[in-house]
């Protein structure tokens, strides 16, 4: 009888899965215990194996596609079997039709306006900034009826981040404006109307009185072809505000005592320290445009005058804006779960001590001596902990939703970090190793970690967790409680400094560590009476051993 494979919960925090590699085909011969592919879960990349032979009648996912947890991911079976009720009956397999639109009553549609004849151009406002909404017109530049050209200032904009300048981007005559000073406009909004003179921009209003949603509406109801738009739409260019200037040659300057010039002219005067107002215009109006900046030669006679100060050409900066999408991971995505449930359901406190390393320090060198492997601080500081976490039992507790677990056994987590993330390999017992066996068993997990061949009882069941920056050369630093344990250990590097030791001043080595505790299970006066003893531990390691 045909089977259902489902995507197994391969660890406690894992919620779907990703078929990285099928090792198995349809139409394939399976016995039990063979794998059927390899599955990337949060914690590490594992083997699917098969309970039961048969032939592998439908494989339900590709490889590379994320399934929930017990969703369906193939079949197995007999040979030439029917499994077709099987996916039917499973309503995650199932083609859930698609939403309809319902349309009761029709909106009629609105009367089509005819622009093409008309030579005009609707000026909208423009989106300034990444988080503009609307802007301001501070002020008209130019009136109804005026001549304008493809470069002139029309008004000046206040954003929500600074005034600019709305500049035009087409020849013509100001037509229409929209609102007057002082007034706010939505982006995209209708702000002026340009064309050639008499031209009909009533025609324009009309057509853009037809509401987004009622065009909207029609879409849904008579899908059509785009057609190409009547009415031409300008966007018109934005260059940043000018500071005043005290002076400028009398032909380059508007009778408001603005320097007339193109916003690329200003670019390129900005980055070239060149003082407009010593530049004449030779573009319409006396205004200032690319050629006159580029071709400026500032008089060698310049004297920068007494108590002014002198402009600093500031040299451009070539370089290229370059951003990337990039996918989360299934690591990633649990990281990012799990810890901003526990930072924002969990209310952290922190505790914060310094440790004289100077006999640790001493200790070390002489059982690495005689030690079949290295032994490293942080295997120190993980014996440490679990020798305190024995003498402190109300700090090895886990908070769960209506109840709290005190733990009898000390199994403590030591965070890695890989490529994709974090992960958090456990020693189990190991108030009960040598600093031998915990130094091998470390190196050990890390390395799996880093091959994701982590298997589920090495990455959970952990009591206590221990983040050691120490190794970055940081001196201090929180870190977020591990779920659901009540606290974790957060353990700097050590800093050769000054001790004032019996009223005297010797140098000395000293390390911080910081421990965060929920404080639902964990009260400041447990966790203080917890990294008393660690200290202890670590100041004179001779009592780790007893």
């Amino acid at each position: 009888m045909a089977e259902v494979i489902r995507m197994p919960k391969m660890s406690d925090t894992m919620e779907e899965g990703v078929i990285a590699s099928w090792l198995k085909k349809e139409g394939d011969e399976v016995s039990s215990g063979d794998v059927l592919a390899e599955v990337e879960t949060d914690k590490a990349t594992m083997e699917l194996e098969s309970y039961q032979d048969g032939v592998l009648l439908h494989i339900g996912v590709n490889e590379k596609d994320v399934v929930p947890v017990d969703g369906i991911i193939a079949i197995i079976g007999e040979k030439g079997e029917d499994f077709q009720h099987l996916l039917n009956g499973d309503s995650s397999l199932q083609e859930k039709p698609k939403e309809e639109i319902a349309v009761d009553d029709p909106l009629p549609k609105a009367e089509i306006v005819d622009t093409s004849n008309i030579n005009a151009t609707v000026i909208r406002m423009p989106k300034m900034s990444d988080t503009m909404e609307e802007g301001v017109i501070s002020s008209w530049l130019k009136k109804v009826g005026d001549d304008v050209a493809s470069g002139d200032i029309l008004a000046e904009v206040e954003t929500d981040k600074a005034t600019m300048e709305l500049e035009a981007y087409e020849d013509g005559v100001l037509l229409f404006t929209a609102v007057e000073a002082g007034s706010g406009v939505a982006v995209d909004g209708v702000i002026a109307i340009i064309g050639e003179k008499g031209a009909d921009f009533q025609a324009l209003l009309d057509a853009e009185a037809v509401s987004p949603k009622e065009e909207k509406a029609q879409e849904v109801i008579e899908p059509k072809a785009a057609e190409p738009k009547t009415v031409s739409e300008s966007q018109p260019i934005v260059a940043p505000r000018p500071q005043p200037v005290p002076s400028a040659t009398p032909s380059s300057v508007s009778s408001n005592g603005r320097i007339k010039a193109s916003p690329l002219a200003k670019k390129i005067a900005a980055e070239k320290g060149i003082n407009l107002s010593e530049v004449t215009g030779t573009g319409d109006g006396g205004r200032i445009v690319k050629r006159d900046v580029e071709q400026f030669t500032p008089s060698q006679t310049s004297v920068v005058s007494e108590g002014s100060t002198p402009s600093i050409s500031i040299p451009p900066v070539v370089g290229e804006e370059r951003s990337e999408k990039v996918e989360l991971s299934q690591m990633r995505k649990a990281i990012a779960k799990r810890l901003s449930d526990s930072k924002f359901t969990a209310p952290h406190f922190y505790l914060t001590m310094e440790i004289n390393m100077d006999k640790a320090i001493e200790a070390r060198k002489s059982m690495n001596e005689v030690a079949p492997v290295k032994i490293s601080f942080n295997d120190m500081v993980v014996k440490a902990a679990a020798a305190a976490l024995r003498q402190h039992p109300n700090v090895n507790v886990s908070w769960m939703a209506d109840h709290m677990v005190k733990h009898h056994h000390i199994h403590v987590g030591v965070a890695v970090a890989i490529p994709d993330g974090l992960i958090v390999p456990v020693v189990r017992f190991a108030d009960n190793k040598s600093l031998s066996h915990i130094s091998a068993e470390i190196k050990e997990l890390a390395q799996k970690a880093k091959d994701k061949k982590l298997q589920p009882e090495e990455f959970s069941g952990n009591t206590f967790t221990i983040s050691n920056l120490g190794m970055f050369g940081i001196e201090e630093f929180t870190a977020i409680i591990n779920p659901p344990d009540a606290c974790i250990l957060a353990v700097s590097g050590i800093k050769e400094t000054v001790i004032v030791k019996d009223g005297e001043m010797k140098p000395g080595n000293v390390m911080k560590v910081t421990m965060s505790c929920d404080h639902r299970a964990v009260d400041g006066a447990v966790g203080s009476s917890f990294l008393k003893t660690f200290k202890n531990l670590l100041e004179d390691p001779v009592r780790i051993l007893i």
